[in-house]
């Protein structure tokens, strides 16, 4: 079995997270601008550089502290729905693994599940609705079924991110139904969802900090 995810490692794929967002800020604009305000990818990018300019302050703190702080920097810094859905995304997971210093897989299915739940909880949104949610809970069912299959902690990532990517496609033949975008009805058909894209970007870049990481040893 892999070794679980340490502090180190996470503060690293924070750090990823970070720099990834910042690079595909003119993508998820772009995205955003065909059916929705146009202004995901540049919140997004404000928010996690707030989150690279306190990075300092968290080297010291467990993993749980550490999410919890980085969803409490995006509400503070990221305007419009995004900050709020993905703050307490971060926020809730953190909540699962207060404390702890390595993350188990076990640990990592609980925390996707929480994650999930808070992001129904705060959007209201359901699943197929052109939404977050259309990448997320596909994650959520890969890395439940991988934990149940004994899967190995990398293996079961990698299978978690496939799945994402599987649900951020499936949104482009979904018509959107909520947000601006839904006032486009049918013409919303044909674009992929920003919010499943940025959910995305983030489990892909999260995975590959740790893959680079752990080839490194």
């Amino acid at each position: 079995m892999d070794a679980p995810i340490s502090s180190e490692e996470t503060l690293m794929i924070i750090e990823g997270i970070a720099q990834e967002i910042q690079r595909n800020t003119d993508y998820l604009t772009r995205l955003d601008q065909a059916i929705g305000d146009g202004d995901h990818g540049i919140n997004l990018a404000k928010g996690f550089r707030a989150v690279s300019e306190r990075m300092n302050d968290l080297r010291e703190k467990d993993i749980g502290a550490t999410l919890r702080s980085v969803g409490m920097i995006l509400v503070s810094n990221v305007g419009g729905a995004v900050g709020p859905l993905y703050g307490t995304a971060f926020m809730k997971a953190g909540r699962i693994v207060e404390g702890k210093t390595e993350v188990s897989l076990g640990d990592m299915v609980k925390m996707f599940e929480a994650a999930e739940q808070g992001i129904m909880d705060i959007g209201e949104a359901s699943l197929g609705e052109k939404t977050m949610l259309d990448a997320i809970h596909p994650a959520v069912a890969a890395i439940r079924k991988a934990l149940e299959e004994n899967r190995p902690l990398m293996e079961a990532f990698e299978i978690t991110v496939e799945a994402a990517e599987e649900g951020m496609k499936s949104t482009i033949d979904k018509i959107s139904k909520r947000g601006r975008s839904s006032y486009l009805g049918e013409r919303s058909r044909g674009h992929q969802d920003v919010g499943a894209t940025s959910t995305y970007i983030m489990l892909r870049s999260a995975l590959e900090t740790l893959t680079r990481l752990r080839a490194d040893r």
